[in-house]
């Protein structure tokens, strides 16, 4: 296919500022998800797919496993249809049964190891999910043995964390951290990950339709609402998957190493680092649980070249107090999504850490990512500050009216993002109504507010759900925010709106300082004087040591209102 151009389509702004290295209106090819690892252990053999801890796999072992697995799946009844959960930390079990469930044509389903039992249960049966996939650590299979038996749960697969560990921790960690590994009952029900793969590794084929076949559900809530599922097929999570490939073509040659931090469990980590890690021959260097000291030896020893996180990780590291200790300069560049970048924040880590930061965006919905910043831009268009970027290649952003709903904006006029592309969910899981209100005239309604420039680049003002509504005057948080983080002594802000009697809603913000800071709610105010207006100012101010996180690392405003206010 020829190379769109902006005179052949006017209505796409953004392919006058396009990277001359990517083609916006190049075929997506259309695979079955597992076809991604079955290739890349052809194409990379010998290559070092998977660090953890420094146990060491390469492509070819964790496509073998993959198809022990598969089989040991089919064995347990996995085909078509069935539901097969995920509730696993970053470790290469995950990317092994990930792979290995979508062999068989069953669905998997993405469940945070830090919910609670209720939570676990809700989705369980919300999800139809049959068979569970945990490792034999306490705070993990606690959670889900008062589930078996009282749940529609049939099977648990238990996977030994100490053998996926190097020699001699394998040996050492049953016994030194004998406090933290499960029980595991002898019954019909637990069956150890060691016997699922006691096979030839030889499942039976089976006929997957991508575009027709559900792969994933993702379960999605954000910061705030219930969650959903959204049905993400194998054409989606493919598309996105090629689409991020040709978007980082670009970066500097030479081995590709990217850092596992974020959760794979997250749609976000586990298309831009493990799905696009196996397409491009990539090591995923993967870290289980997030710990500041670990990150920055793991940078300087293991010398990545990509790391993908939220701004909350990227804050974390500018402001260790030790980081001149540590050498984080094999980064070609980050990804930052999740959560707003601030243009303060991104700057001041380019400056500190030598790398180039892209923000991108997307959501749960859309596989999840829709536009990014490029990595080669045109000199004659560069980013501009606070931009998340042009669209993926044979993606279409277009702004709509909120009232009156889906009348098209013009550049730079502000509405709803609506999304179309290969990408797209198909749905959401069992709720039609939700699906018929999300996707309309063949686009995704995203529920978040921004605009695009008259070069295509797009800009996020905040979600829809979290538009303050005070007087009748419409406040986004997010423009709050990132005025409040230019203080030198805020670390983290979170703004939301409560219950006011004479105004609806009033506008407060949870304050967490850096360290060995202070600040006082009267001095912030004076310095918001001249760069809020009077009824973006906050009239509630609380400072908190630390703001809640999900599991991603995003601010929690649901957990902060579902709180109440202090004592």
């Amino acid at each position: 296919m020829q190379r769109a151009t902006a005179s052949e389509t006017p209505a796409y702004p953004w392919l006058k500022s396009y990277p001359a290295d990517v083609d916006w209106g190049a075929e997506i090819p259309v695979k079955p998800m597992h076809l991604l690892l079955e290739e890349a252990a052809a194409r990379f053999a010998g290559r070092i797919c998977i660090d953890f801890l420094d146990r060491r796999y390469s492509f070819t072992e964790i496509g073998r496993l993959a198809d022990r697995a598969a089989k040991g799946f089919q064995a347990l009844g996995v085909c078509p249809g069935v539901k097969v959960g995920l509730h696993l930390p970053n470790c290469p079990y995950s990317v092994i049964c990930y792979y290995a469930v979508l062999k068989t044509g069953g669905t998997l389903v993405n469940f945070n190891p830090l919910y609670s039992t209720r939570e676990l249960a809700h989705q369980i049966e919300d999800s139809e999910t049959d068979i569970m996939v945990t490792l034999d650590v306490a705070s993990l299979h606690d959670k889900l043995a008062p589930l078996i038996g009282a749940s529609r749960l049939k099977h648990v697969v238990v996977c030994r964390l100490a053998q996926a560990l190097p020699f001699p921790r394998n040996l050492l960690y049953p016994w030194v951290m004998r406090h933290e590994v499960a029980r595991i009952p002898a019954d019909a029900i637990h069956l150890l990950f060691a016997r699922l793969i006691a096979n030839d590794g030889n499942p039976s084929p089976v006929e997957i339709d991508p575009d027709r076949h559900i792969a994933l559900l993702q379960y999605t809530g954000g910061t705030t609402g219930v969650p959903k599922a959204a049905m993400l097929t194998h054409a989606n999570l493919y598309a996105n998957t090629e689409q991020c490939a040709r978007w980082f073509a670009g970066a500097p040659a030479g081995p590709r190493r990217i850092l596992g931090i974020l959760p794979l469990f997250h749609v976000f980590a586990m298309t831009v680092i493990m799905n696009w890690s196996l397409h491009q021959g990539a090591e995923m260097i993967l870290m289980p649980r997030f710990k500041l000291k670990d990150l920055l030896r793991t940078i300087t020893r293991k010398k990545p070249t990509a790391l993908a996180g939220v701004p909350t990780l990227f804050n974390a590291i500018l402001n260790a107090p030790d980081l001149a200790r540590y050498d984080l300069s094999s980064l070609h560049y980050c990804v930052s999504g999740g959560a707003a970048l601030s243009h303060e924040l991104r700057t001041r880590f380019e400056k500190a850490i030598g790398t180039k930061v892209l923000e991108g965006y997307g959501l749960s919905e859309t596989s999840p990512v829709v536009c990014c910043n490029p990595v080669n831009p045109p000199d004659a268009v560069p980013p501009p500050p606070g931009a998340v970027g042009l669209p993926y290649p044979r993606t279409v952003i277009s702004i709509r009216a909120v009232d009156p709903p889906h009348q098209i904006l013009g550049p730079s006029e502000t509405g709803e993002i609506c999304v179309a592309g290969p990408q797209v969910t198909a749905g959401y899981w069992k709720q039609p109504a939700e699906t018929k209100r999300a996707l309309v005239d063949g686009l995704f309604a995203t529920g978040d507010v921004g605009h695009m420039d008259g070069n295509g680049y797009l800009f996020i003002t905040d979600r829809l759900k979290d538009m303050i509504n005070a007087s009748g005057f419409k406040i986004y948080p997010r423009n709050i925010e990132e005025v409040v983080l230019t203080h030198p002594a805020v670390l983290e802000c979170a703004v939301v709106g409560v219950p006011d009697a004479y105004r609806g809603e009033t506008v407060k913000a949870f304050i967490a300082l850096k360290p060995g800071q202070s600040l006082t709610a009267e001095a912030l105010t004076a310095f918001l004087a001249d760069k809020l207006s009077a009824v973006e100012m906050p009239k509630l101010i609380e400072f908190r040591a630390s703001l809640p996180k999900t599991a991603i690392g995003k601010i929690s405003k649901k957990d902060l209102l579902a709180e109440g206010p202090p004592l």
